[in-house]
């Protein structure tokens, strides 16, 4: 297909508001999910270089769901959503949706195995070194000493790098088309 054929395409199929809306939600979600996980290293890294002592950090990593993080699980939904939308226009086999359903499935199994929960342990951690002083527990798989909490911060950094050029790639290949 031309590049002017492919201009045209994306230009005038299926430009109707309800459409418009979705592909703004579709465009966020994935904005609001790639974000989620840039922060989640660079507050890792932060929690790496001050300790659990700081303010920023403890509020960062108080208990609870990283729920930005799971806005990543509407891309698809919003995706297929569109895909429905299109009038047959944007299908499975298109390869440039298959590669971005694949890239974002692995994407998201990886931060629900990994990185998700390394982030839960240094919320655990942060919370239960303000409790004891500052000495970290070695309950439930915490980090044992500050150079276990040191590792698993550097962990949640280099997850948080690596899937966020994993996400920014995927964004370049839905806006690409190739």
């Amino acid at each position: 297909m031309a590049l002017a054929d492919r201009y045209l395409t994306a230009v005038t199929h299926a430009r109707d508001a309800a459409y418009d809306v979705v592909l703004l939600a579709h465009v966020l979600a994935a904005l609001v999910g790639l974000g989620a996980v840039v922060v989640a290293g660079a507050y890792a890294l932060a929690l790496r270089r001050s300790g659990p002592g700081s303010d920023p950090v403890r509020r960062y990593y108080r208990p609870g769901v990283n729920w930005a993080g799971r806005v990543l699980f509407l891309i698809p939904v919003l995706g297929l959503a569109l895909m429905a939308m299109s009038g047959g226009d944007w299908t499975f086999s298109a390869g440039w949706i298959a590669i971005g359903l694949t890239l974002w499935a692995a994407v998201a199994v990886v931060a629900e195995m990994a990185l998700w929960p390394a982030e839960r342990r240094l919320q655990a951690a942060v919370s239960s070194s303000s409790t004891t002083a500052g000495i970290p527990s070695t309950v439930a798989g915490l980090p044992a000493t500050t150079a276990d909490l040191r590792g698993e911060c550097l962990r949640v950094a280099a997850l948080s790098a690596a899937l966020s050029v994993v996400l920014v790639a995927t964004g370049i290949i839905m806006v690409a088309k190739p």
